[in-house]
């Protein structure tokens, strides 16, 4: 989970309570160092210092198991939304969007969460409530021609009223789709007739939208099928292309296969699809599996304004967002592959939930289990995410990489979270192990 405090502000008599309530209940050598206070006036240099560290320290106790499932936690993200927007608890209708731009209106209250929203939408379209975890929220921004660019998928604390509405900008929607990978997960979603409908209505958005790739012979089939309306027909065609059911994101710039690439982003099916044209437009594609990233980071940076200032936000320039990954290239070689793009943190999200998908399929878990349910009005994690916590990091420096490189592939696929010396610019406290890394056995070369 990624966190971002992006402005800060001066207040008096904050007691810091809800920090206090989660030490009182989970203990003292549970919870992570709370950033210290200090007595004097702060220097913009060093407001800037405690706003990293709250950032950082939020981050922290969100992707503790226990810490970041806690009702007091997510109590105090839903209240905060609504205070720092200054956002009453009353009764309003959200505008929730189809793939096909069909729009869904719902009653809810400003303070609903994202699980209460997406209950409401299904409810107004009579989806099943096995089929609701199937399914998610998530946060777009329209394009001129119709598609969507997306900013990030809904968390189960969020509010989307007031995240939709704190942008105070009619380009930015809320839109339903598909929250799986698997493609072998639309089996149970087609059985029932409104599922079948949100499936296929995303995936003719997706072809029109140039998204999945399609010959002119494949989107002939594609046409004649749809004049028949045999929609089941039409999906089982368009699971055969390359890219079916992946998210693309906007047009970004690569280190890969050289410094300053210009590429197009997708990612689905346990990968990230990177393409880019060569001179004389051939299109080529690149494909880094889920399975050989061995960690993954997100970075950002904010350019500070020169000179002496009063506010350490005066004069701040554009955020620059990365996304890199250590991909297993080689038996014995990994390397780091950065992606710059205002969506990486979307991008990081994608990753983390192909992980959390492929480790559930593994434990024999359900993906109908992978939203988080309530029991007794609290939040928990189901069974089947309990089940896939990863192991203790292991930690290995540049001078042993290749020996753990090795054992890595003699042992089982989600026995290694790994975590490697990083390049020179990384910042290791924000390095992402990933325990689905397989390494590359003698088998696969």
């Amino acid at each position: 989970m990624h966190f971002s405090i992006p402005e800060t502000e001066s207040r008096s008599g904050d007691s810091g309570g809800s920090n206090y309530v989660l030490r009182k209940e989970y203990g003292a050598n549970v919870l992570p160092a709370f950033p210290p206070k200090k007595l004097f006036t702060l220097t913009p240099a060093e407001v800037e210092q405690r706003r990293e560290q709250l950032e950082k320290y939020m981050q922290a106790v969100r992707q503790d198991p226990l810490l970041g499932g806690s009702e007091t936690f997510n109590s105090f993200l839903r209240r905060a939304q609504q205070e720092t927007q200054q956002v009453p608890t009353e009764e309003v209708s959200l505008e929730v969007l189809l793939s096909n731009g069909q729009k869904v209106l719902v009653t809810i209250l400003t303070s609903d969460q994202t699980e209460d929203v997406l209950e409401a939408v299904a409810a107004k379209l009579d989806l099943p409530d096995e089929l609701i975890g199937y399914f998610s929220l998530f946060l777009v921004r329209e394009q001129e021609d119709g598609a969507f660019s997306f900013v990030r998928k809904l968390q189960e604390f969020e509010l989307p009223y007031v995240s939709v509405t704190s942008l105070r900008s009619q380009e930015y929607k809320i839109v339903l789709r598909k929250s799986y990978w698997d493609s072998a997960y639309d089996d149970d979603v087609m059985e029932n007739r409104v599922g079948l409908n949100l499936l296929y209505a995303q995936t003719v958005s997706d072809i029109e939208h140039g998204w999945i790739l399609v010959t002119k012979e494949q989107h002939r089939q594609l046409k004649s099928l749809q004049e028949k309306v045999s929609k089941k027909e039409f999906l089982r065609l368009a699971q055969t292309l390359r890219h079916y059911g992946y998210l693309r994101f906007e047009p970004c710039v690569a280190d890969f296969p050289e410094k300053g690439c210009p590429v197009v982003v997708s990612a689905g099916n346990s990968e990230l699809s990177l393409q880019l044209r060569l001179p004389g437009q051939q299109l080529r594609e690149g494909s880094f599996r889920v399975t050989r990233m061995r960690c993954w980071r997100v970075t950002s940076s904010v350019p500070l304004p020169s000179g002496n200032t009063s506010s350490p936000n005066r004069g701040r320039g554009e955020v620059r967002l990365e996304l890199a990954f250590e991909y297993l290239m080689s038996k014995d070689q990994l390397q780091w592959v950065t992606i710059t793009s205002p969506q990486a943190i979307m991008m990081s999200i994608c990753l983390q939930s192909m992980v959390d998908e492929l480790m559930v399929k593994k434990s024999g878990g359900s993906i109908r289990k992978m939203l988080r349910r309530r029991a007794g009005g609290t939040l928990r994690r189901s069974d089947s995410q309990q089940a896939v916590k990863s192991p203790p990091l292991l930690d290995s420096p540049d001078a042993t990489r290749e020996s753990v490189v090795k054992l890595s592939s003699k042992l089982s696929a989600v026995s290694l979270r790994g975590i490697s010396s990083p390049s020179p610019d990384t910042n290791t406290s924000d390095v992402h192990g990933n325990y689905a890394f397989e390494g590359i056995g003698d088998e696969d070369l």
